[in-house]
């Protein structure tokens, strides 16, 4: 992600076609936290350009209100995903055995 902080950065990351390999990630990994990369990744690709002062995504300030809301965000995200691994059985599938 930190490629994408600029616009160049996101430009050639589109230009790679990455977006297409994230989304195809996206729906098979199990991890909470690369599932949440993926997301944030591809908000950012998707997403229009930022305004004008907001050209270097790491150095936005972000208001103590928006990131407190979004650490909640965050978390319920990952109690939400928690859960649902709990109630499918709390395993990650195994891929199919060849058969013999």
């Amino acid at each position: 992600s930190q490629l994408t902080a600029t616009q160049p950065g996101r430009r050639v990351v589109r230009e790679k076609g990455t977006y297409v390999v994230l989304r195809e990630l996206h729906g098979w990994e199990q991890e909470p936290d690369v599932l949440a990369a993926c997301e944030n990744l591809i908000q950012v690709l998707i997403g229009d350009e930022p305004g004008p002062g907001m050209e270097n995504l790491l150095e936005v300030t972000v208001p103590e209100e928006v990131e407190r809301e979004l650490r909640r965000r965050d978390r319920e995200d990952e109690e939400r995903w928690r859960r649902e691994r709990r109630e499918a059985g709390g395993s990650t599938p195994s891929p199919p055995q060849p058969s013999r």
